[in-house]
């Protein structure tokens, strides 16, 4: 069993989504084990994208991350990373096939309607920076 993040970003809720990805994730046998709804402050941002903090666009991400609250979640599954990965596409929604959620949701390569963790190590990195430890369910 494998646990993940997924932030639902600001155009997945402009465009009222949230619940067709949530309902797809579920579909697939995944299991929330945490959800809220929350903004997203600089400091936090520049810890989760720390990676892009020296890139041009940076200032675009901050600025695009901030303009609505972001749902973020838990899910759990076997191989849920690979699987979450698979079903959301290429980050470029450009590029995504139909059928993924980017392919079918997302516009561009930011407005890709959400993140995922892309390791277990970072899975696990990510979820505490963004739940406490109470706000993590098992079952």
């Amino acid at each position: 069993m494998e646990r993940t993040l997924i932030l639902l970003k600001p155009d997945c809720l402009a465009d009222k989504r949230v619940g067709s990805v949530m309902a797809r994730f579920e579909e697939a046998g995944l299991q929330i084990c945490g959800a809220k709804m929350l903004r997203l402050s600089s400091d936090v941002l520049r810890e989760h994208y720390s990676h892009l903090v020296e890139r041009p666009f940076y200032p675009d991400i901050v600025a695009f991350m901030q303009s609505t609250p972001v749902v973020a979640l838990i899910l759990q599954g076997p191989d849920a990373v690979a699987r979450i990965r698979e079903m959301l596409g290429p980050t470029d929604s450009k590029k995504a096939a139909k059928g993924t959620i980017r392919g079918d949701f997302g516009t561009e390569n930011m407005r890709n309607i959400a993140h995922a963790s892309d390791s277990v190590a970072n899975a696990e990195v990510e979820i505490k920076r963004f739940f406490k430890s109470e706000e993590v369910f098992n079952w």
